[in-house]
């Protein structure tokens, strides 16, 4: 059984998020939130928010199929950040110039699934 949780137009770079997402790939749910809890990155709340709903994902689409699942069975098969929309500021630079200002979103998918 798995489930799986989408977060877009997370304010915050997908290379960031990265450092962070990689950690948690092919680990144990349990493993996985004491990894983003103790972890000093901005990048881990949003991360720990989508695999906690992808978690309960899982476990509704258990229960609706009658099924019971224990969630310490469960790990993070996918997880990946993608790039999202980029909103294009300007910032007042030297001389009358205008420097741009990039400021990045990215996309979290999670996927969680049982162990065979």
């Amino acid at each position: 059984m798995h489930g799986r949780a989408i977060a877009k137009n997370i304010r915050m770079s997908a290379r960031k998020m990265r450092l962070v997402i990689d950690e948690i790939r092919d680990r144990d749910v349990n493993e996985a939130y004491s990894i983003l809890q103790f972890s000093k990155k901005g990048a881990a709340e949003p991360i720990d928010k989508v695999l906690r709903s992808a978690v309960a994902n899982a476990v509704n689409k258990a229960e609706s199929d009658g099924l019971a699942l224990d969630v310490d069975a469960l790990f993070v098969r996918e997880a990946y950040v993608n790039e999202g929309p980029t909103l294009r500021r300007f910032r007042a630079a030297a001389m009358g110039r205008a420097a741009p200002i990039r400021k990045r979103m990215s996309h979290v998918t999670v996927v969680v699934d049982t162990k065979e």
